[in-house]
């Protein structure tokens, strides 16, 4: 990872994908009748679309976070796309490489970073 891109502690992750979490659970319980499969379907559409147009999910910006590439671009919407398949995999999210990211952005190219 390039050294100019601090990662984002550990706990604001952790925060950013409970708020994310909660709010597709409130999606999925007005809309849906709290069914599971629309609650992870209102949660990866939420990443998908809004990592890969502005780089970041709505409990991130609460938080102070963004995701970008080690470069430190925006994600875009290929990136996204994989991020968010392996996210929702949970295996990937939940184990970490050397340098402290999930697997889920080691291979797809992009960090966590703090932002404010």
């Amino acid at each position: 990872m390039a050294d100019t891109i601090p990662l984002a502690p550990f706990g604001r992750r952790l925060i950013a994908l409970v708020i994310d979490w909660l709010v597709a659970v409130a999606i999925s319980m007005g809309f849906f009748n709290y069914n599971e499969w629309a609650t992870l379907g209102m949660f990866a559409l939420m990443n998908f679309l809004l990592i890969g147009t502005i780089g970041g999910t709505i409990g991130h910006f609460i938080v102070g976070i963004a995701v970008r590439r080690i470069n430190g671009q925006l994600p875009g919407p290929r990136k996204a796309l994989g991020r968010t398949v392996l996210l929702c995999l949970v295996i990937p999210a939940i184990f970490t490489v050397p340098d402290g990211r999930s697997y889920h952005d080691a291979l797809m190219k992009t960090t966590i970073t703090r932002v404010r």
